[in-house]
């Protein structure tokens, strides 16, 4: 395929020098085809749960699972025992009503990745802990206004996050559209990586994996290695793919296709883009239209630099750098057969409001850094994480994440302008959650269109201008950087809006 051009990049915020392909700082520890695994079974689908009557009820048990991924059995933690868990499927105006279940040896919670929900009492509030063998009974309505598009849950109990998403433990949520795009199929692709030992069992993470970001042996789409697809010439799929990963960035292209972003993040653009490449932050969700032609395709994910640790381990590359290391294979798609029915024409979607036009009551900049605690606080430890006794720090705004202070107060019903800052040396995609974020400078370049975003890659050594309304619910939440081994050693803050 031929590469993403420039305004493409602009128009994904994949461009700067935190999302270019890798060289020989980038970050790419495995290949993701795994060894001894194999692959090619059809893909499936996860378990579909729709609301009814404006509301959807359900059962959410979090608990170690055996499964079987790449034709071997595997230990893994899982939701309801599936890898992902349950497809949840909603509208605008409905109620969520889960019953979790804590069935792990450590304690968990839930996060609605994206859902603009109140953060109190029993919605998404991050500050619930369920104890294990505990249950919590939680409750999210979203407004009648809710953007459309695809969305996910996972534990977000401080601590313990990378450890329980990368086990397994996540799921997707879609928001339906009131507008219906005419597809011939639409698809939930939810990508993660894992590794595991020789027995089947989650391998033990390293100190220094830790301090990069974890990224798992083996990539995988609906918990399946190299899944493959089916379709007619002449067809329009719909591809709501979702960056569960912990730490991996995904650069995906797939060849031989005409492909359009509809969606990113939340809502929908207004008229699909035509694009050739797509770069997913962890977190990030994207909607593509799939028009298929003649022949096998693959989607690949090709490596991404997200920075190094240089210049803080004295001028010698850390981690596992495979900066040779090719594109993984996520799945293959065969179009074969006789030309399908051409699905009618896209509609537009709704314009996207513009805070650009709205005046904004104030201004704030967050710094996300890392550095080391003998420099930042005093403290001279022996390990590399960011734990007790650490040698690193993970902090935003030169502290380190603490659930009884409260860190930035707004005014609810107000937008503001936050700068967001990165002086480390890797990247760090940051995540607001309940409230949306719309881009508006990108480095040293202005977003000439509405960009709206709750995962904003802040490239290493640069910065991001966004700016944020807090409407429709007070509240105390947090933001955090989505590379979740960072996030779990201090990179996050708490939020307030009263």
């Amino acid at each position: 395929m031929r590469p993403l051009t420039r305004r493409q990049l602009l128009s994904l915020g994949a461009i700067g020098a935190g999302a270019t392909a890798a060289g020989g700082a980038g970050l790419w520890l495995t290949t993701g085809t795994g060894s001894g695994y194999t692959g090619g079974q059809g893909l499936t689908q996860p378990q579909m749960l729709a609301s009814r009557d404006r509301v959807l009820e359900l059962d959410l048990t979090a608990a170690p699972a055996r499964i079987r991924i790449g034709g071997r059995e595997a230990n893994v933690q899982a939701f309801n025992g599936s890898l992902p868990g349950p497809t949840l499927r909603v509208r605008a105006g409905d109620t969520i009503r889960v019953r979790m279940r804590n069935g792990l040896q450590a304690p968990t919670n839930l996060h609605v990745h994206g859902l603009h929900v109140s953060p109190q009492a029993n919605s998404d509030n991050p500050f619930v802990s369920i104890d294990p063998g505990g249950s919590f009974d939680y409750e999210f309505t979203l407004p009648a206004d809710h953007p459309p598009g695809t969305y996910w849950y996972h534990p977000h109990r401080h601590g313990h996050v990378a450890d329980q998403v990368a086990a397994g433990l996540y799921g997707a949520i879609v928001v339906e559209d009131p507008d219906p795009v005419p597809v011939t199929r639409e698809r939930v692709m939810v990508v993660s990586d894992l590794s595991l030992d020789a027995d089947g069992n989650l391998t033990e993470v390293t100190q220094m994996q830790q301090m990069m970001g974890r990224e798992g042996q083996i990539v995988l789409v609906n918990g399946q290695l190299r899944p493959q697809l089916r379709a007619a010439p002449g067809e329009r799929e719909r591809w709501r793919i979702i960056n569960a990963c912990p730490s991996r960035y995904l650069r995906l292209a797939l060849d031989g296709q005409q492909v359009q972003l509809l969606s990113r993040d939340l809502g929908r653009l207004p008229v699909p883009e035509d694009v050739t490449e797509v770069v997913l932050a962890p977190g990030n969700r994207v909607e593509l239209l799939v028009n298929t032609r003649d022949g096998s395709s693959t989607l690949t994910a090709a490596p991404v630099d997200r920075g190094n640790m240089n210049t803080m381990m004295g001028g010698t590359t850390s981690g596992n750098n495979q900066s040779g290391a090719g594109p993984a294979e996520l799945l293959t798609l065969a179009v074969t057969g006789n030309a399908g029915t051409a699905p009618g024409p896209v509609p537009q979607g709704r314009p996207l409001r513009d805070l650009r036009n709205e005046p904004v009551t104030a201004t704030r900049t967050l710094n996300f850094a890392m550095g080391m605690n003998a420099t930042m606080d005093g403290i001279t430890g022996r390990g590399m994480g960011g734990g007790p006794g650490s040698m690193m720090a993970f902090t935003i705004n030169g502290r380190k994440f603490d659930p009884e202070r409260l860190d930035e107060t707004a005014a609810a019903g107000t937008v503001e302008e936050w700068t967001l800052t990165n002086s480390s040396p890797m990247d760090h995609p940051v995540h607001l959650h309940v409230w949306p974020m719309q881009v508006i400078h990108d480095g040293d370049r202005n977003i000439t269109e509405p960009r709206w975003q709750d995962v904003v890659n802040v490239p290493a050594r640069g910065q991001v201008k966004v700016r944020v309304a807090f409407e429709d619910f007070p509240g105390r939440t947090v933001i955090h950087c989505h590379i979740l081994d960072h996030e779990d050693q201090g990179m996050m803050a708490t939020v307030q809006a009263r």
